[in-house]
């Protein structure tokens, strides 16, 4: 039988702007920036002067604990 474990080395990283983040999580960017300023939220970087981007394997990482942990405001 094969495995097809994937190790997250191999998977290339993606950032996803605002938008996006906003469309996949379903939070507003208020939301999103309040719960990033206590800690609730994966942490934005910058790109430059005016580009914030985030991981998206962190993004999906988030959303699989919102699930395990019943979806906790």
């Amino acid at each position: 039988m094969t495995s097809f474990v994937q190790s997250s080395e191999a998977m290339p990283i993606r950032f996803m702007r605002l938008p996006e983040v906003i469309a996949r999580v379903g939070l507003k960017r208020s939301a999103i920036y309040q719960r990033m300023s206590e800690g609730r939220f994966p942490k934005a970087r910058s790109l430059g002067a005016r580009c914030t981007v985030w991981i998206e394997s962190e993004i999906d990482q988030w959303m699989r604990d919102q699930i395990s942990h019943g979806l906790k405001p």
